[in-house]
């Protein structure tokens, strides 16, 4: 069961121990008290009790927005996001949130702001990765070098100061 699921039975149950609280004849400020909710949900649920409006006992299928990409669509992604991003075309293989936009757009056509992407990112399992910025150039001997003689001879050291 996935995790908005489990919140929907969750809330489910919550009404149903409500609707029994009431067929005990509790009020409902103690029904809202015992539940810890708002006195508005519990008289909601009350009423619905009263009139038998089972919709409204049942509540939402699933909470929120509807999600714009499907579990296949999803897989599709992943599966391209997998390949790298120079084999979907881009100059390296460095995938950055306008890319994998640009990725779920072109394979999906659904369109993400490039902030949210995140989030399907991590939902999915993805985690940030920070490449190690280095010059293709760099020469790592004359770094030490200059790290162990040079940078020695040329920092500036803390002057003493004689107290008095």
């Amino acid at each position: 069961m996935e995790r908005g699921e489990k919140r929907l039975q969750q809330l489910k149950e919550r009404r149903k121990k409500a609707i029994a609280l009431f067929e005990q004849g509790e009020r409902q400020a103690t029904v809202a008290q015992i539940l810890r909710v708002s006195k508005q949900s519990a008289n909601q649920w009350y009423w619905a009790w009263q009139n038998q409006d089972r919709k409204r006992l049942d509540g939402a299928t699933r909470a929120g927005r509807p999600p714009k990409l499907t579990s296949d669509q999803l897989l599709t992604i992943e599966k391209e996001l997998l390949r790298g991003a120079a084999a979907q075309g881009f100059e390296t293989d460095l995938w950055t949130l306008p890319r994998v936009t640009t990725l779920i757009e072109r394979f999906t056509g659904v369109s993400y702001h490039s902030g949210h992407v995140w989030k399907i990112l991590k939902a999915m399992g993805w985690t940030l990765q920070r490449p190690i910025t280095r010059a293709k150039e760099r020469d790592e001997a004359a770094v030490n070098q200059w790290n162990t003689q040079t940078w020695v001879t040329v920092k500036k050291t803390p002057k003493t100061v004689a107290r008095g």
